[in-house]
């Protein structure tokens, strides 16, 4: 009795309880008795069994509250899907468990109840219900019986018909939505659905997309279906998503159902129109009526709807207001005649489009439009005509003038042409493209000092009159000719006694030169060593310088070159040039000299046999007078009054006319004058 429910009278052993006995705790108690006289050692035992009879305190007891049984909904009838167990502390009678279904919502069910064995009456494949609770109750078979459900410790079973998988999950959630684009990451785009009726696992549908998300811009919770953005969307980059998206239940083996979910981003004004050239290059003709079509610009807006319908307008800027703009269509006219040669060039900068968003963007783009040219105007001359002077010495190939004639014209129609339409006489062209006016020969201004032609621009047309400039050159003298004598040599003479100053002779020579160029100057180069004669510079008049001697001035004779003066004609060029004549002066004679025999006398001797007609000797006179006054005349004046002698009254040659006697004659003496 280690817990002391019981006691023994020391006396006289009557054993009595202490406390309550639990026939369910212990039944049987074996308790060892000993007894012992005085205080003596001697002593002895013996066992006292005691059983503790039941009452019936104890009502049955359910292990668990409740249960859950999953049966296949095709189990047949009498199958047993579930057995009741319940204890009861209590023996015998007290003991005994009887079970039974205290509800009676379904007559699916029925259980033993002696064992608790739960069996299926009936088949439940048609039921709709899915799930069935039974209230089991256990009694005893005490007196009087005590039951669980009085006890309020009945066990409730949840009997759940297990389903088949013979359903797929089916979509109920639609297949289009709507995001806008502009909507943060982690928004909630849509919410698929798709039932199962099936049960339990077989019914359980997870969700999963198959294709359409390879970028990841959306997320799927498999479970709640819902579907969330993932990156920040783009209308302009992807406006439509197709997902393949997938219902899986979680059936053994797993059925599925695939949708394909359309998500449509909806547009937002966050796109700027953008012009497909930020630089429109074009070109119109001038002279054109105003409406004519000039370019056609044209702008993208990668927005939807209003946000891009786009309308077109041209800024306020210069040279704006000859040209308007379709706002719709984005083509731009003229609203007058252009001249390119007014302006040739229109920049337009302020060209814009804007769309109807809300609020509204706008961009701008460049136009560079260039204005055609059309052949309406002529060349023309700076002046109408030009005078130039170039020297006579110019190479045959030089420029003298670059004549320009400008033509407001482009291109061909304003590439002026150039040509001569009077004789130059061979002496100049022009270049037809340049302009330039060459020489084409040497020039001579001695020739031809003055040159005058006209010159004619002209253009491709056909229509318009060409321009023509009057060309004057003058020809500069270059001192390329020597002053040239009328003749190369004079003969001139002079008396002699003249007193100075006497003019001689006078040289002319020419110089073609102009100018100082063709300005002479004479003067005596040689033959004048004593000054005997001067030469006036400018007129070229020879005088004599002294009072002249015909008899002293032998070296002025004709035969002696020294005699002769070189007179020299010199113009004033830089470098001065000249030339040179010879002039032969004769100082005529006056006769102012007497004949003078060589000898004043001859003495000859000649022998008296010679015979008559023998040369005897020959007398000569001079006389330095010239001419006629030098002619000299021998006559015997005495001495010959028999003749014997004769005398060449012209040579002087005396020649025997009579034989000679010595004995006659022995000596003559003959008086010859000179005449």
């Amino acid at each position: 009795d280690p817990h002391g429910r019981f006691s023994i009278d020391p006396q006289f052993g009557i054993i009595r309880t202490k406390k309550q006995l639990d026939h369910e705790t212990q039944s049987v108690v074996v308790l060892t008795v000993q007894s012992q006289l005085g205080n003596s050692p001697v002593y002895s035992s013996t066992q006292v069994n005691i059983s503790v009879i039941d009452i019936n305190d104890n009502p049955p007891v359910f292990l668990t509250q409740s249960d859950k049984v999953i049966i296949s909904r095709t189990q047949p009838p009498g199958t047993a899907v579930y057995i009741a167990h319940a204890e009861d502390k209590d023996s015998g009678l007290n003991g005994a468990i009887k079970y039974s279904i205290a509800n009676k919502q379904s007559n699916a069910f029925s259980i033993d109840p002696s064992l608790g064995v739960v069996n299926l009456t009936r088949t439940v494949f048609a039921d709709k219900q899915q799930e069935h609770t039974l209230h089991i109750a256990a009694e005893d078979c005490g007196s009087p019986p005590l039951t669980s459900l009085l006890m309020l410790d009945s066990l409730a079973v949840k009997i759940v018909v297990l389903d088949i998988n013979d359903n797929s999950p089916s979509f109920t959630s639609s297949r289009l939505s709507y995001v806008m684009e502009d909507v943060e990451v982690g928004f909630l785009v849509h919410r698929i659905i798709a039932k199962d009726p099936d049960e339990g696992r077989n019914g359980q549908v997870t969700y999963h997309i198959l294709s359409g998300n390879e970028n990841k811009a959306f997320a799927l919770d498999k479970i709640t279906g819902l579907l969330t953005t993932a990156q920040l969307l783009d209308r302009e980059v992807q406006e439509c998503y197709s997902f393949t998206v997938m219902a899986l239940d979680d059936g053994s083996p797993a059925l599925s159902a695939t949708q394909v979910l359309t998500i449509v981003v909806l547009d937002v004004n966050d796109e700027t129109p953008i012009f497909l050239k930020q630089l429109y290059e074009t070109a119109v003709r001038e002279n054109q009526d105003a409406g004519e079509f000039v370019i056609k610009v044209e702008a993208v807006d990668r927005d939807a709807g209003l946000n891009s319908l786009l309308q077109y307008e041209i800024l306020p800027g210069t040279g704006y207001e000859k040209f308007k703009m379709n706002s719709d269509s984005g083509e731009l006219i003229t609203t007058a005649s252009l001249d390119r040669e007014t302006q040739e060039v229109f920049g337009i900068k302020g060209n814009s489009c804007r769309d109807l968003g809300s609020p509204s963007r706008s961009s701008t783009a460049q136009l560079a439009l260039t204005v055609l040219d059309e052949n309406d105007h002529s060349p023309l001359f700076a002046k109408t005509q030009y005078q130039i002077s170039v020297r006579e010495d110019l190479e045959e190939g030089s420029a003298v003038l670059d004549l320009f004639a400008s033509d407001k014209d482009d291109g061909l129609n304003g590439e002026v042409a150039y040509s001569l339409i009077d004789d130059t006489f061979g002496a100049f062209a022009i270049d037809s493209v340049t302009g330039s006016i060459v020489t084409t020969k040497a020039l001579d201004r001695e020739t031809k000092s003055q040159y005058t032609f006209r010159a004619v621009a002209s253009d491709c047309s056909t229509h318009l009159p060409r321009s023509t400039t009057v060309m004057t050159v003058l020809i500069e003298d270059v001192n390329d000719n020597v002053p040239k004598f009328e003749q190369s040599y004079y003969k001139a003479s002079v008396w002699e006694g003249q007193s100075p100053k006497t003019d001689i002779v006078q040289v002319f020579a020419t110089d073609l030169d102009s100018g100082l160029n063709g300005e002479t100057e004479y003067s005596i180069l040689s033959g004048n060593e004593n000054a005997t004669f001067l030469i006036d510079s400018a007129r070229g008049i020879l005088a004599t310088n002294t009072v002249l001697d015909h008899e002293d001035t032998s070296s002025y004779r004709e035969m002696a070159a020294s005699h002769r003066l070189v007179l020299l004609a010199s113009d004033r060029g830089t470098p001065s040039l000249s030339s040179t004549a010879t002039v032969l002066i004769t100082v005529l004679d006056v006769n102012d000299n007497p004949p003078v025999f060589s000898s004043p006398e001859y003495h000859i001797h000649v022998k008296e046999s010679i015979p008559a007609g023998s040369h005897i000797t020959e007398v000569s006179a001079n006389d330095c007078d010239a001419g006629t006054n030098a002619e000299i005349t021998y006559a015997i004046i005495s001495g010959n009054d028999r003749g014997h002698f004769h005398l060449d009254g012209k040579t002087g040659s005396v020649d025997l006319m009579k034989t000679l006697d010595y004995e006659d004659t022995m000596k003559f003496t003959l008086i010859i004058q000179a005449t």
